[in-house]
């Protein structure tokens, strides 16, 4: 599993921590953590909120380009 510097970019953008977006959606910091390094896959009920959060399409967020 790649690691998702797109939803890392988006969340530092905004200026949120990795404790504020794992607030925000109602899940831990270290969950926001292994997700941004690779090293956990959100289930798509995750998504949409971090995506809600972040103002992305899922696409911009988790899509993996070939």
């Amino acid at each position: 599993m790649a690691k998702n510097l797109k939803m890392k970019i988006a969340r530092t953008a905004m200026e949120l921590t990795q404790k504020d977006l794992a607030d925000a959606v109602g899940v831990s910091r270290q969950t926001i953590n292994a997700i941004e390094k690779g090293d956990y896959s959100p289930s798509i009920t995750l998504c949409i909120k971090v995506a809600k959060v972040l103002n992305k399409t899922l696409d911009e967020l988790f899509w993996e380009e070939d």
